[in-house]
């Protein structure tokens, strides 16, 4: 009993604690009301050597979008630093995770710089990762053609956490779209964020992943969906939520080992050469933008305008083959019905994760450990990534392969080798209904076929095919050596690890994965 009531007594006084440390730490939000309004602007043929050399493309190709997919990550960020470097009148730019790191410093020394020459540029940041970048945030928002605004901000600028106690609700949901727009004619969206280790750089983890760049209807349809998130209720002037000066800005790429070492493989690719004269190849089709209302972000869009209301019944439509790939892996139960029906029907079904030993959040696994019996149970096929595969251009339509310290990032699917979905969009609760997403659904037997035989080619040497075993336990089964390899429990991961996951199941935070 006495240990009863000093556990109550620590509570209680903690909670009055947290209470007060909330009323006193707590910053309204400024007025938004005087914010400058701007628009995307329609591709200007004299004006801009992009849409010179894509505008006869597009009109040979109505309503149609070229679309190129950026499998490898160096030729995701060339893709990105070329069209900065190309652009004559707009750049406009929304991520969730923009780092100060050698790729995400040249990205942003582009950007500059094509202010500089006269380029408008629109940054949207999320505001949840740019804690120690508000020095830099306020150097480029100085730039008379460059404006910075922020998604959901923290008026805690110091400690962040301290939001969360008084406005957890709002800071809770967060943008995680991800596009960068050159001229109102090419477009790039996908599953990256801007960082090393999105795009080969550096020597730590890397991201598998998934991108595509996009010309005619789909990079039109990005710069309308980008003006409603510009002008949207969650979105605010850097200049109203930064208070810490701009720091120096230097435009010269830094030469160091890293950075040069990364500038000079990125010379020998030739994708910069085809996107700034229009040689890229492209494959022509049906391509529509999925995007949540940006109003999500306060909790108030509804039900039908969000992405999963309009990829749900896509994926239900299946009528011989679903193939799923989502590094964050959520069903729920009601995902887990859905998914299980379609493989009852004599659909196959199929999914890529993360493994435990891959994933870089071991909370999220939990979220799908739990479900993976009973979708195994319904007929689901289940692949889990190894920790030393990612993203190659080593073959075409490849997405996995041979590398070290690698986690799955991609989020896309393909219906029926007909439908391609890339995007931001993970097949959990927090992107179903917490952050807003985007991402297109294009119909192109090509592309989606491309992705589903690059998975098959390599599925047996860099994943772990989950099974069960007649006794009803999961067994683990992969190519190792030219043999076959099985495991009773997660491959390559600690009894620690695994302790937090189970620990992690039981508790109520699926909603929050």
């Amino acid at each position: 009993m006495k240990f009863l009531k000093k556990t109550l007594w620590f509570v209680g006084i903690t909670a009055v604690v947290l209470a007060v440390t909330a009323l006193l730490t707590h910053k309204l939000l400024p007025d938004n009301s005087g914010r400058s309004v701007s628009h995307s602007l329609p591709p200007q043929a004299e004006s801009s050597a992009l849409a010179a050399h894509f505008l006869p493309q597009i009109q040979a190709h109505p309503e149609l979008s070229g679309v190129y997919p950026l499998r490898e990550g160096r030729d995701a960020f060339l893709a990105r630093l070329a069209l900065a470097e190309a652009a004559q009148q707009t750049l406009d730019v929304q991520y969730y995770i923009w780092h100060d790191d050698v790729s995400g410093h040249l990205l942003m020394q582009a950007l500059y710089k094509a202010a500089e020459r006269g380029v408008r540029v629109r940054l949207l940041l999320d505001d949840l990762n740019t804690g120690g970048l508000d020095g830099l945030l306020a150097a480029m928002n100085a730039h008379p053609n460059i404006e910075v605004r922020l998604f959901n901000p923290f008026m805690q600028r110091g400690f962040r956490p301290l939001g969360y106690l008084s406005d957890f609700f709002r800071l809770n949901r967060r943008m995680h779209n991800k596009s960068f727009t050159a001229d109102g004619v090419v477009t790039v969206i996908g599953g990256r964020n801007v960082g090393d280790e999105y795009f080969g750089a550096g020597t730590g983890v890397m991201f598998a992943d998934l991108d595509v760049a996009a010309v005619g209807a789909a990079a039109r349809d990005v710069g309308q969906d980008f003006d409603r998130y510009w002008a949207s209720e969650s979105v605010y002037p850097a200049e109203s939520i930064i208070s810490e000066a701009p720091v120096a800005f230097d435009t010269a790429p830094a030469q160091d080992a890293e950075t040069q070492g990364y500038l000079k493989a990125l010379a020998e690719l030739p994708l910069a050469r085809q996107l700034a004269d229009g040689s890229l190849p492209l494959e022509w089709a049906n391509t529509t933008l999925i995007s949540d209302d940006p109003a999500k972000g306060l909790g108030k869009a509804l039900p039908e305008n969000t992405v999963l209301a309009h990829i749900g019944p896509v994926m239900g439509a299946a009528q011989n083959e679903l193939l799923i790939v989502s590094p964050y892996f959520v069903p729920t139960q009601k995902g887990t019905d859905l998914l299980g029906g379609i493989a009852r029907n004599g659909k196959q079904v199929t999914v890529l994760t993360n493994s435990l030993s891959a994933t870089d959040v071991a909370a999220v696994h939990a979220g799908y450990a739990k479900y993976r019996k009973d979708l195994l149970h319904a007929g689901v096929h289940l692949f889990e990534l190894k920790p030393d595969a990612t993203v190659t251009g080593a073959e075409k339509g490849a997405v996995v392969g041979g590398s070290s310290g690698a986690s799955l990032h991609a989020k896309t699917f393909t219906v029926d080798n007909k439908t391609l979905f890339v995007g931001s969009f993970n097949m959990d609760p927090r992107s179903a209904e917490l952050n807003t997403e985007m991402g297109f659904l294009i119909d192109s037997p090509t592309l989606a076929a491309q992705l589903a035989d690059g998975l098959k080619q390599h599925q047996a040497e860099h994943t772990y095919s989950v099974a069960l075993t007649p006794k009803g336990d999961l067994q683990w089964q992969t190519l190792e050596n030219g043999q076959t390899a099985a495991f009773d429990t997660e491959p390559n991961s600690s009894v620690m690890t695994r302790f937090v996951v189970w620990v992690c199941s039981l508790l109520p935070i699926e909603w929050l994965l």
